[in-house]
């Protein structure tokens, strides 16, 4: 689950908990005060009907007091009336109810009195004394109070419960937002450092923030400024050591074309053997260098031709072909769909050289690459196989890094640097394209996938690098 929605969640449930806590304290609290300010009101009310009817039987006899009893009994909060002697006799009222035990507490008292049970309409008994100097009981029968609902009671209610909902919701939203977001910002800034954008800063996307947050982004930004520093010092060393060392070598093959002419037949093997070793590292600074310029982001913004990408898989094919053939290995291009893409010449075929190269080098004796071009959904998937019994699915992820070696035994015997895959990478990273590396049967397969209508995100099911 999100740590939005978490928060979101945990702050909805501690507002509606709230809530619901008020409500209960306050009715609680409001309910005995209001019931008791009802009672002393029903009291009120039943010693002026006692008043009222003694007056009225005094003027008026019966008939006037039951006219009046009739009329109080139609009141809208009155639900019976009846008046009944000290004997039990029903003076007035016809109602199935026993008030037979309001009468007696009032008797007991000589003074109003109330029962009122939770669940049944209140009564209230009261003497009265009529002219003839008996005392009868004026028997009041209400609806049974109760405190209006703040809620459920009436469409009122429900919109009241709504909009209160709809706040809540609304502040927990923005609360929980306001509390991610740098949360959020720091993930994406992490995203874009490891991608390799060494300038990535968070700090300033959060000026006004003074918590421990806006502390964290200030720590990643020390963090990516050292890592910056760091990376930025070991390329220029290691584009510094490469330029300087091109001069010293330089020299060495002229003071060894020198010797190999002064030198009699014994030396020449030794010879043969210093200049193999003077190319090998000559090839390797050119590497180290053409790897420097991509990393340093010297090629990220080039000005891109339109090509056609089946004539340069053919080119390299056929190149290949002719150095693998002397090894006893071979190059097929075994599928070509006719596909053009918009880059840059020198660094599509270096990439793709690259890959060629280097699965001729690891694959069997014998055997034979397989090249595929195939146009699918817009892109271009350059496929490279060889049979050289692939490499442990855990370095899969590996064999794109600058210097990697799988094995010092299978370097030395193909005479690999490590910076072939890793110069192919950031060329097709350059194009906005992606390269991965997979096992298949009896060998490595390596995907080079190209965007051919525009999109900056190349489909590309690998497992390997894609960046």
């Amino acid at each position: 689950m999100k740590l939005f929605l978490k928060i979101f969640l945990w702050f909805l449930v501690a507002v509606t908990l709230m809530f619901f806590v008020i409500i209960f304290i306050t009715r609680t609290f409001q309910m005995q005060p209001a019931y008791s300010r009802w009672q002393r009101s029903a009291k009120h009310q039943l010693v002026f009907y006692k008043n009222i009817t003694e007056q009225i039987e005094v003027g008026s006899g019966d008939e006037g007091m039951f006219k009046f009893l009739t009329r109080l009994r139609e009141n809208g909060s009155i639900r019976d009336v009846e008046l009944s002697g000290a004997d039990g006799a029903r003076l007035f009222g016809e109602g199935p109810e026993n008030y037979s035990e309001v009468i007696a507490l009032s008797s007991g008292s000589n003074e109003p009195e109330i029962i009122d049970r939770e669940g049944e309409p209140a009564m209230g008994a009261v003497p009265v004394t009529l002219k003839d100097g008996k005392t009868a009981y004026l028997v009041i029968q209400w609806e049974t109070p109760r405190i209006p609902s703040l809620f459920f009671d009436s469409w009122v209610g429900n919109l009241r419960l709504a909009g209160l909902l709809a706040s809540a919701v609304l502040v927990c939203s923005l609360l929980a937002a306001y509390l991610t977001s740098p949360i959020r910002k720091l993930r994406r800034a992490t995203q874009r450092l490891a991608a390799g954008d060494l300038s990535t800063r968070v700090k300033p996307q959060l000026p006004r923030r003074r918590d421990e947050l806006a502390d964290l982004a200030s720590d990643f930004d020390e963090m990516a400024e050292r890592i910056e520093s760091l990376i930025t010092s070991q390329e220029r060393l290691t584009r510094d050591v490469s330029h300087e060392l091109r001069s010293p070598l330089a020299r060495m093959n002229v003071a060894l074309e020198l010797a190999k002419q002064r030198s009699g037949p014994e030396l020449h093997p030794i010879l043969a053997r210093i200049e193999n070793e003077s190319e090998r590292l000559n090839e390797m600074i050119s590497r180290i260098l053409t790897l420097s310029k991509l990393e340093s982001g010297a090629f990220d913004e080039f000005s891109g031709e339109e090509l056609d990408l089946t004539e340069l898989v053919r080119g390299v094919v056929e190149d290949a072909e002719f150095e693998a053939k002397p090894k006893g290995k071979s190059v097929e291009l075994v599928w070509s769909d006719e596909c053009r893409v918009v880059g840059n010449e020198n660094l599509l075929r270096s990439a793709i050289e690259n890959v060629v190269r280097n699965a001729v080098k690891y694959t069997d004796d014998g055997t034979k690459v397989r090249v595929s071009l195939i146009a699918q959904d817009g892109t271009a998937k350059i496929h490279i196989g060889d049979r050289g019994g692939g490499v442990p699915e855990a370095e899969l992820k590996n064999l794109f890094i600058p210097f990697y070696r799988l094995g010092e035994a299978r370097d030395r015997k193909t005479g690999g640097t490590g910076l072939g895959l890793a110069i192919a990478r950031r060329a097709v990273v350059a194009h906005k394209g992606a390269i991965s590396a997979r096992n298949v049967s009896g060998g490595l397969e390596v995907e080079i996938a190209l965007n051919l209508d525009g999109n900056d995100e190349p489909k590309n099911n690998g497992d390997g690098a894609t960046h």
